[in-house]
């Protein structure tokens, strides 16, 4: 169903493709000479800036003219459209989920990790969210990151209670903030969590992933080869799916409306002060230090969950070569480019919004020389004990089959956790073989 959409969305986007790109910057296809790059970033964001920077500084030093196409909305199915029309960008940064749904449908070259200039120079964790089902490497690693709390630390200390370091102290610092009026006007108008629970993109998945993993929990599992096997029904992912509904229904610590919600609007949701603490990546750190104060908010570590941990969930961006390309050397010197110091260095942004490296993947270059801000250090320290997607040939409908079975039971009450993850687990064992993974 979910592949199937993808292709019925794309379709009927068809006739329109032209104008919503040039809407986004484009303005249709690049000349011969000038690479093409794609990146999914809001159009005149201060990303989509860093990423012209990126690109500028590329072509004084390389002398290959490009062209950045930054599209945040339906940046796969435009991807697809694009694939039917056999004119792929020459680059695209993206997701390092997105990679198996990419590589099956052919679109990526393969990158030689022993020919990439610099390549050595990558740490091995980020490698490996560059690597398909087939062992082979997919993709350059370009940023990584892994999660934390966000913390509203003024009404932390307004409540009287300190940085939560188990679950069960997170509960009762979301109860309090939901209960003990920290914004202090009067009104019983806060919650404890701000959670995108929609399951556009997969999102209640993703966001409940860094607990699973905290908890020692995962969805799917390798049983060597190259196979896994489903693990939604473990009791470690049943404990932490539970964990996170007893929020929503029993303690009634979320803000309202987040089962519809994505990440753009439980951006707004934190920085207008309806919700104390996010669970999130380290990307929004510069944009909530300017939007309510670098006094008022504090990074804290996920806590490692009754039966398991530490962990959080993975992720960063790869620098996708893709297929078809006319300009097969230049893509190659723009992913040495993109992942060598100076290349990070720009894409780091200092303390800046706008950042499109997270933390580098380059191991030569210092977090701490670059950014000032010490709560980057963090989530630095939580990415040693991250977990990316496995390498299953596709991610995506794993992951989006699991964001509705938990969207589900956060949004019904009576729902059974254990009976939905023992369901959720049958699906997954369709999907895995389907892509021939179990």
């Amino acid at each position: 169903m979910y592949r199937l959409l993808g292709a019925v969305l794309a379709a009927t986007l068809s006739a329109t493709l032209a104008v919503t790109l040039t809407g986004c910057g484009s303005g249709g296809p690049a000349s011969d000479d000038t690479l093409e790059i794609w990146i999914r970033q809001l159009p005149d964001s201060d990303s989509a800036k860093t990423a012209k920077r990126l690109a500028d500084a590329f072509t004084k030093a390389s002398g290959v003219r490009t062209k950045v196409v930054a599209i945040f909305d339906d940046f796969e199915t435009k991807l697809n459209q694009q694939a039917s029309q056999r004119h792929l960008p020459d680059i695209v940064i993206n997701d390092t989920a997105q990679l198996g749904a990419m590589h099956t449908q052919g679109w990526l070259r393969e990158v030689d990790r022993n020919a990439l200039a610099g390549g050595d120079k990558l740490s091995d964790l980020a490698w490996k969210a560059a690597m398909a089902g087939d062992g082979k490497y997919y993709g350059a690693p370009f940023s990584a990151q892994a999660f934390a709390l966000v913390i509203r630390k003024d009404w932390r200390e307004k409540v009287g209670m300190e940085q939560p370091r188990t679950w069960q102290d997170l509960a009762a610092l979301a109860a309090a903030f939901t209960r003990k009026d920290p914004d202090g006007d009067g009104e019983a108008d806060t919650s404890g969590f701000v959670i995108p629970a929609g399951t556009k993109r997969g999102y209640a998945s993703w966001y409940a992933s860094s607990l699973v993993y905290a908890n020692g929990g995962d969805f799917v599992r390798p049983t060597g080869g190259g196979k896994f096997a489903a693990s939604a029904g473990d009791p470690r992912t049943v404990e932490a799916v539970r964990f996170l509904q007893d929020q929503f229904c029993r303690a009634r610590t979320v803000n309202p409306g987040a089962v519809s919600n994505d990440t753009t609007v439980t951006h707004e949701v934190f920085e207008k002060g309806q919700g104390g603490i996010y669970l999130v990546g380290p990307y929004v750190l510069a944009r909530f230090v300017k939007s309510i104060g670098t006094e008022k908010i504090e990074v804290v570590p996920v806590p490692k969950g009754p039966s398991g941990g530490p962990g959080t969930l993975g992720e960063g961006e790869n620098v996708y070569l893709m297929a078809g390309s006319g300009m097969q050397d230049a893509q190659k010197k723009f992913a040495e480019f993109a992942v060598s110091p100076e290349g990070q260095r720009i894409g780091m942004n200092k303390d800046a919004n706008g950042a499109i490296v997270r933390l580098p993947v380059n191991t030569t270059v210092d977090l701490a020389a670059e950014r000032q801000d010490p709560r980057w250090k963090v989530f630095q320290e939580a990415y040693a004990n991250a977990v990316y997607a496995p390498p299953v040939p596709n991610w995506a409908p794993i992951r989006q089959d699991s964001a509705d079975t938990i969207n589900a039971v956060w949004a019904d009450c009576s729902s059974d956790v254990k009976a939905a993850m023992d369901a959720l687990d049958t699906e997954l064992t369709q999907e895995l073989q389907s892509q021939k993974a179990s």
